[in-house]
């Protein structure tokens, strides 16, 4: 049988003693993977092996946008992307001046999976997959920055949280009435302002 195609073994034929180099690229599935060497020679029966073994990268979660990134101030739907290794993967809004609407489903692997369910067939242990979640924010009416912090995490130990920048809105000052009318004997009427800056009468 031949070996596992992840491994590279040099040279592949030879005469007499030699030592062979074996090598291979990094191993990012959580899970340890094995193959088995075999070696055939000119007069000699029975074939002889030996197994290699690499160890699996500690199980990990990480944004491709890092620690923070930007959405519109409209608000609307936002891609929050990143790398795991993990079997299953579970986002809730952890801090924030808003509420984030999370999509029920998140996709890992190229697979639909249910928000905190285990991937069909457990892609991250043999080796690290790109997962996206959509989250859907709301209008910024304010004429400040709003940050909203997600996380992620595998049902355990392992977590990661991105805050999503928000654009400050527009600013924005109106009278509730076009017009109003004082009786002719005097009085006070009132004319609510709606805003949200400050502001000034003349």
């Amino acid at each position: 049988m031949a070996k596992a195609s992840w491994l590279t073994v040099s040279p592949m034929s030879g005469s007499g003693n030699e030592s062979l180099n074996n090598s291979a690229q990094e191993h990012t599935g959580r899970e340890s993977r094995e193959t088995t060497v075999t070696g055939t020679a000119t007069g000699v029966e029975t074939p002889d092996t030996y197994q290699v073994e690499q160890a699996g990268k500690a199980e990990f979660i990480q944004f491709n946008d890092g620690a923070e990134m930007a959405a519109q101030k409209d608000g609307g739907e936002v891609t929050v992307t990143g790398k795991s290794n993990s079997a299953k993967l579970s986002f809730s809004q952890v801090g924030g001046s808003g509420e984030l609407d999370i999509a029920e489903n998140y996709t890992a692997g190229g697979k639909s999976t249910a928000n905190g369910q285990a991937i069909a067939g457990d892609p991250g242990a043999s080796a690290e997959y790109e997962f996206s979640v959509k989250v859907t924010l709301p209008e910024n009416g304010t004429i400040e920055e709003r940050e909203f912090t997600l996380q992620v995490n595998n049902g355990g130990s392992i977590s990661k949280q991105i805050v999503i920048k928000q654009a400050a809105g527009d600013a924005y000052f109106r009278f509730a009435k076009e017009s109003i009318t004082i009786p002719q004997a005097g009085g006070n009427v009132s004319v609510n302002i709606e805003s949200n800056t400050t502001w000034n009468i003349s």
